[in-house]
C-alpha cells in the first residue's frame, strides 16, 4: 500500500471510530455527543449559566440554548431564573438527567485525552502539528470545530 493510502486508511479508521461511538451513545442512552457534554457540564456545576457552558465546550450560546431546549423537552434538564438577579438563569439536571448521565458511556474524547496525556510533550506537539497540517491539506483550517469528537456538523444533528 502506498503511503498516502495508508494515511487515508488511518483517517478513515478515526472517522469510523467516532461514528461508531456516536451511534453507541445514541443507542445506549439516546443522547448525542454534544448533549452529553452539556449534561456533564451541568452535572459538574449545577446552576451553571449557558454562557459558561458555551465557553467550556467551545460552542456558541445559541447552540447551547438549542441543546438545552431539547434536553428540557425530554425532562433531562431545567433552567431556573435567579431570584436575586433576574438576568441570570442557572441550568440544572433533573433526576432523570442525573440518571442518564450516570448511565452514559464516557465520551470518546475523554479516552483519547487520557492516552494523549500519557505521551511525552514532544510527541504531543508532533501529533498536534501533524493533525494541523492534515487539516490544512484538506482545506479545513478555517472550519469551525469544537474539541469533542462527533461526526458531521453539529447543527445538522438532532441536538
Amino acid at each position: 500500500m502506498r503511503k498516502e493510502e495508508e494515511l487515508l486508511v488511518a483517517l478513515r479508521r478515526v472517522i469510523r471510530a467516532v461514528d461508531l461511538r456516536s451511534k453507541q451513545l445514541s443507542r445506549d442512552v439516546g443522547l448525542t455527543g454534544p448533549q452529553l457534554l452539556v449534561m456533564q457540564n451541568i452535572g459538574t456545576s449545577p446552576g451553571i449559566m449557558v454562557r459558561e457552558i458555551a465557553e467550556n465546550i467551545t460552542l456558541s450560546p445559541a447552540t447551547i440554548t438549542n441543546i438545552l431546549d431539547r434536553l428540557e423537552a425530554r425532562g433531562l434538564a431545567t433552567r431556573i431564573r435567579s431570584t436575586t438577579d433576574k438576568r441570570k438563569v442557572g441550568v440544572y439536571l433533573s433526576d432523570e438527567g442525573k440518571s442518564a448521565l450516570h448511565n452514559a458511556p464516557r465520551p470518546l474524547q475523554e479516552h483519547f485525552i487520557e492516552r494523549f496525556n500519557q505521551l511525552k510533550e514532544w510527541e504531543q506537539s508532533q501529533l498536534v502539528s501533524t493533525m494541523q497540517r492534515i487539516a490544512s491539506m484538506m482545506d479545513a483550517e478555517d472550519i469551525d470545530a469544537s474539541p469533542f469528537l462527533e461526526v458531521g456538523n453539529i447543527m445538522d444533528k438532532p441536538l
